[in-house]
């Protein structure tokens, strides 16, 4: 008796338990604005640092 029980009380305990339905999720801004990344400040500078690097390791070269 006690088994059927307990296993009634799982069943309707998982049955209540079920989430909610998706909401609309909240109003919607009425024009998205496009978010801007600089990019070309960083590659710049990190383009500018290989070539010197790469000359570097150039001259190191063609001294031994």
């Amino acid at each position: 008796m006690i088994r059927y029980s307990l296993a009634a009380a799982l069943v309707l305990t998982a049955l209540l338990s079920q989430a909610q339905a998706p909401g609309t999720g909240g109003p919607q801004p009425a024009t998205p604005t496009p978010t801007d990344v600089p990019v070309d400040g960083g590659a710049s500078l990190l383009l500018a640092s290989g070539v010197a690097y790469g000359l570097k390791r150039l001259r190191q070269r063609r001294a031994r």
